[in-house]
């Protein structure tokens, strides 16, 4: 299989089943923004290959199956309405995220104000894959209800949260900095 193809050199590109649709459809825009906050996840996971932490192994584990299922929630984007999506978020997949953030948010210094994306490398990538997550989130709502497994929005809404507590995580485990929002500037 060949990388290019130069179908989408007049701006289409296609969906799963291959319906062709502009390349600024929601659609598109919802599972390309799914796939930039894999990669920055995957940046993140990168800065910790020269770390030496106990719990690393099993961290990277739990975020290499969030970037397994993230890469099935953009295809579940990328799947017209009329047609079958081989692959569905459950309310399973949720409910891991929320069992995770629970486990974490127990050993993390409870918030008091909000706090500035900083510490560590792989903490402050994973506050930008937040902001990515929160952006598909954005754009799959703007698709309509309709259009998709609700289940979508509920996800990426909670995968926001999780990677927000990933972060802090991180920070409190490689002892990065978490810097305090100031009320006066």
């Amino acid at each position: 299989m060949r990388i290019y193809t130069r179908k989408g050199d007049k701006g289409t590109t296609s969906l799963i089943y291959g319906q062709r649709v502009p390349k600024d459809d929601l659609r598109v825009e919802a599972y390309g923004t799914c796939d930039e906050a894999n990669s920055m996840i995957g940046l993140a996971l990168s800065f910790l290959d020269q770390e030496d932490w106990s719990e690393k192994d099993a961290f990277l584990e739990k975020m290499h199956r969030i970037q397994t299922i993230l890469f099935h929630v953009g295809a579940e984007l990328a799947t017209p309405e009329d047609k079958e999506v081989t692959w569905k978020l459950k309310k399973e997949h949720i409910q891991e995220l929320e069992d995770q953030i629970d486990e974490w948010d127990k050993t993390l210094e409870p918030l008091r104000n909000f706090i500035l994306p900083s510490g560590h490398s792989a903490s402050s990538a994973l506050h930008t894959a937040r902001t990515v997550a929160r952006r598909a989130e954005r754009t799959a709502v703007g698709m309509g209800d309709e259009a998709l497994n609700p289940l979508v929005v509920s996800y990426l809404n909670r995968l926001s949260d999780f990677l927000f507590v990933a972060a802090r995580y991180v920070n409190q485990s490689l002892d990065g900095k978490e810097i305090p929002l100031k009320a006066d500037i």
